[in-house]
């Protein structure tokens, strides 16, 4: 199944205790410029809460997240200095995910 490209509701982390869950629960990995903490999804989808730019590569790439996670990024300082290519590289490395487009 092609992965959508789109951003709806469904994959969004949306409340306080969803978030505090993932942080509470999920496996830390750090980068340069992020903290993403990740756990299993109780549901069949990948969802993520995070800052628009990351958004943007979560919505390129949750298809490739397997098996389904939810996703919290925290944005290190610097973060705010990175390209949309700099953000999708660590994004990847992070999760583990193949680098292939």
């Amino acid at each position: 199944m092609a992965a959508s490209h789109s951003y709806p509701k469904a994959v969004r982390l949306r409340r306080r205790a969803e978030f505090l869950a993932v942080q509470r629960e999920g496996r830390r990995r750090h980068s340069e410029h992020l903290v993403i903490i990740r756990r299993p999804a109780p549901g069949p989808c990948s969802r993520l809460g995070v800052t628009r730019l990351l958004r943007e590569v979560f919505r390129a790439r949750r298809g490739d997240i397997a098996p389904p996670a939810d996703v919290v990024v925290i944005a290190k300082p610097g973060a705010d200095t990175l390209t949309y290519a700099q953000a999708a590289s660590e994004f990847v490395r992070a999760l583990e995910l193949s680098a292939g487009e």
